[in-house]
This record gives structure tokens, C-alpha cells and sequence, in this order.
């Protein structure tokens, strides 16, 4: 089983956080350390380490998480401008916290994020 993380720990609501949103899939707060005027994390409430580790019986939190990133966005009144969902995988990839969370981002120009 992988190591608890300060995420589990916000979804049972042992740490203090801005939680937008929480069902029985998904959990969504704002990051303590936003890169945007909205930065909002959205976590599987199952511990997924990395993206690597996604099964297929965890198709319908992943489906949630970006369901959950239109609402939020929406809520936020960044949907009609536009946003980003990012996640990120490994240490390469930037993931910091090991346990599956999308980054939305969004509320100023983020710019192209690739060379196309």
C-alpha cells in the first residue's frame, strides 16, 4: 500500500483547507501556493501514487476529477476565458506530492505551455 499524504489528510478533513467541492470520489481545495488566480487541486479520495499507478476501477474517479474542473471553473468564472488542467507525473514530470491530483489553473493568460 503506498504512504499517506497531506491530500489524504485533507480529504478527511485532519488538516485545514479551502475545500470546494468533496463527493465520495473526488475532493477538490484551492493550493496553499497558487501559480493563478485560481488554482484549485482536484484528488482522487483513493490514494493513486503517480499516473503510472491508474487501474481501471478508478476510471469513474478520474472521469469525477474532470467533471469536477468544468463545475469549479465555471463557479470560479474562469470557464468562458479559459483554464488549464494539469497533471503531472514523477519527478521529471513535477509531481511533488505523490498521490494523483489535477492542477486547474486559470483567471489570466496562461500562455502556451508547448511549442506546436
Amino acid at each position: 500500500m503506498a504512504e499517506e499524504t497531506i491530500f489524504s489528510k485533507i480529504i478527511r478533513r485532519e488538516i485545514p483547507s479551502e475545500i470546494l467541492y468533496q463527493d465520495d470520489l473526488v475532493t477538490a481545495f484551492r493550493d496553499i501556493t497558487p501559480k493563478a488566480p485560481s488554482h484549485i487541486l482536484i484528488v482522487p479520495n483513493v490514494l493513486i501514487p503517480t499516473a503510472n499507478d491508474v487501474l481501471a476501477e478508478h476510471e469513474a474517479a478520474l472521469g469525477r476529477m474532470i467533471t469536477t474542473a468544468a463545475k469549479i471553473a465555471e463557479q470560479e468564472g474562469i470557464a468562458d476565458d479559459g483554464y488549464r488542467l494539469i497533471i503531472n507525473c514523477n519527478r521529471y514530470g513535477g509531481q511533488e506530492v505523490y498521490h494523483l491530483h489535477m492542477h486547474l489553473l486559470g483567471g489570466k493568460p496562461l500562455g502556451p505551455l508547448l511549442a506546436h
